[in-house]
């Protein structure tokens, strides 16, 4: 087993290298990059260009003076960048120093690649913040909908499914189906928006907040009140995530206990005068609970970081996905790619968690390599 976990280590640095290069050079080659949302903002705003530009996090400025429409033609550092005529090449040429795209490709590939090993992963453009910083204010609304989110479909989705293999066809089965497909195929988006204008829109019902995480009086509070007040806000993202990710789960246990269930073992333990009860749960549940219990961390880091990007936007919840979001849409390359690297890092680092709970489930599985 040391030799598998080995072996997987070694596999997370090229792993993530790769998955480095693909998306730098396909966010790279994408127009409309940090330069080219600086020189919009220039020339959007009016006739003449007279802005002081500010470096986040550094206090460095730029200022730029020429009217739109004049100055030299467009060829130089400018001619690469739509929008630019008019603005003087040597100020388009500090702007791309500022962003580091003053350096070729491969260069700025390595410097970033390189400050990422000791975990520096630098300022965002347009944030008075580190990329550390930004993730870690954001961080706690998406861990709030990442954990509730996993630990109740878990709850909810095992008991049910256990259920629905035991009483496999009965009318509870049936019914029960019945509302799984309805989960199945309606986006958690879709169940987020009714249960905003039903229960928190004006419209109907008022019983829950709008959005936040807390109240603005959260501080005020005491720790009983602050509880309460933290559970108001959640419960609606929470039940909506939940409603949208509890019917693959479902169907997954149940289809596992089923396959269990008719296994010789299961015939034997019978036969040997054992309750049912001690049948399914001495005998069929460790063998049916290996994949929907291996699968937790994966299951955990896609809520966690990709299930709850249209939920924090429709909620107002400043998390980690409408981070991503908003950054993916700006071109603020230090917090895409550094959330991206971190990330993906720890989603590797957790798959390599769920193999091992195959083991820790049952020690039989040991993925040594076996001689034919």
């Amino acid at each position: 087993m040391l030799a598998y976990i080995v072996r997987r280590l070694l596999l997370i640095p090229p792993t993530l290298l790769g998955i480095m290069i693909i998306n730098f050079v396909v966010i790279q080659a994408a127009p409309g990059g940090p330069v080219e949302q600086l020189i919009g903002q220039l020339t959007g705003e009016g006739t003449d260009i007279t802005e002081r530009v500010t470096r986040a996090g550094t206090g460095e400025t730029l200022e730029a003076r020429a009217p739109r429409g004049q100055g030299a033609d467009a060829s130089g550092p400018r001619g690469k960048y739509r929008g630019a005529q008019g603005l003087d090449p040597e100020f388009i040429a500090e702007i791309e120093r500022m962003y580091g795209f003053d350096k070729p490709m491969h260069v700025r590939f390595g410097q970033m690649i390189w400050s990422y090993l000791i975990f520096d992963f630098g300022n965002s453009f347009f944030h008075d913040q580190s990329v550390v910083s930004l993730v870690l204010d954001k961080m706690p609304v998406s861990i709030s909908l990442g954990v509730w989110t996993t630990l109740l479909v878990y709850l909810i989705s095992i008991p049910l499914g256990i259920t629905k293999a035991v009483r496999d066809g009965s009318r509870f089965d049936i019914w029960t189906s019945g509302i799984i497909i309805v989960g199945y195929a309606v986006p958690s988006f879709l169940f987020a928006v009714l249960l905003l204008v039903v229960f928190a829109g004006g419209t109907y019902l008022e019983w829950f907040p709008l959005a936040g995480l807390v109240s603005e009086n959260w501080e005020d509070l005491d720790w009983p009140a602050r509880i309460l007040d933290y559970l108001w806000h959640i419960a609606l993202p929470v039940l909506a995530m939940v409603i949208g990710g509890f019917a693959t789960l479902t169907m997954l246990t149940k289809n596992t206990f089923l396959d269990q269930i008719g296994q010789q073992y299961v015939v034997t333990a019978r036969a040997k005068g054992l309750t049912e009860r001690r049948v399914l749960y001495g005998h069929v549940f460790r063998n049916a609970m290996l994949i929907v219990i291996a699968g937790f961390p994966a299951a955990f880091i896609g809520v966690l970081f990709t299930g709850s990007l249209l939920i924090e936007i429709i909620f107002s919840l400043d998390g980690l996905g409408l981070l991503g979001f908003e950054a993916a849409f700006a071109r603020n390359y230090p917090v895409m790619f550094g959330s991206l690297y971190f990330f993906s890092l720890l989603g590797l680092i957790l798959g390599l968690i769920g193999d091992l709970m195959y083991h820790v489930i049952d020690p039989r599985i040991t993925f040594e390599r076996h001689g034919t």
